[in-house]
């Protein structure tokens, strides 16, 4: 198994914020938010810094960014019950975090920030249908595990600053080089920040057949690489 190829966090950083609670209902954090975590403890930040946390979750990162020194954390959701998540456990940590509920960028149109950090569902599914409920929410994204990804290649750079960091994390499945391709359009310089291989969780385990069908994995394939993508603009 690989590991990470980014730094160790700073000041223990990781530990701070782990404890942060996660209401029933709302995905709590994986082997994904932990590498996207130590990717972003590479990151410089300081008091003027402006960070954009989407599909916050619990508020996980968004914590990790303001114990980091971040001065201006925003974390926006679809869910509901993850925004009040994010607004507890912030306010638990007593962390300035202005959670905001809303589809992406759409609820900071014309804001500027020095860095993005996104978790999103990037899962293939059986078709393109979205959830709007139930734990799938958080996972699934199309036949291709693209629908959320896509999205945020064409919106993220609009609310980049000049110079600013886009951190986002996916699987090998979901098309690592589609998304490289998609930021580099959009003008910015692509980099892994981080990778790992993990052995398939239930979720995956339970499409196996439905992945190999599509030519999306080999027979017997038990295994998948998460990448910290760092797009900067």
């Amino acid at each position: 198994m690989r590991g990470v190829v980014v730094s160790e966090p700073r000041g223990g950083v990781l530990d701070a914020v782990a404890a942060a609670r996660c209401l029933p209902g709302v995905y709590p954090p994986q082997a994904d938010t932990e590498l996207l975590a130590r990717a972003l403890a590479s990151e410089d930040l300081g008091p003027t810094s402006q960070v954009l946390d989407l599909c916050t979750g619990i508020g996980r990162l968004s914590l990790q960014a303001a114990a980091l020194g971040a001065g201006h954390v925003t974390a926006v959701d679809l869910s509901r019950r993850a925004v009040f998540s994010t607004w507890i456990n912030a306010t638990m940590h007593r962390d300035s975090i202005r959670v905001l509920y809303g589809d992406l960028t759409a609820p900071v149109k014309g804001e500027q920030f020095d860095l993005v950090i996104s978790n999103p569902p990037y899962v293939p599914a059986q078709d393109d249908t979205l959830p709007n409920r139930g734990p799938q929410r958080a996972w699934d994204a199309g036949r291709n595990g693209r629908a959320l990804l896509d999205r945020i290649c064409a919106e993220a750079p609009a609310v980049l600053a000049s110079g600013g960091v886009l951190l986002l994390t996916q699987s090998s499945l979901s098309g690592i080089e589609q998304t490289r391709s998609r930021l580099e359009d959009q003008g910015l310089s692509i980099d892994i920040a981080a990778r790992f291989e993990i052995h398939f969780g239930p979720v995956l385990s339970s499409r196996r057949t439905m992945l190999e069908t599509r030519g999306l994995i080999t027979t017997g394939q038990t295994t998948e690489e998460l990448v910290v993508i760092r797009a900067v603009k």
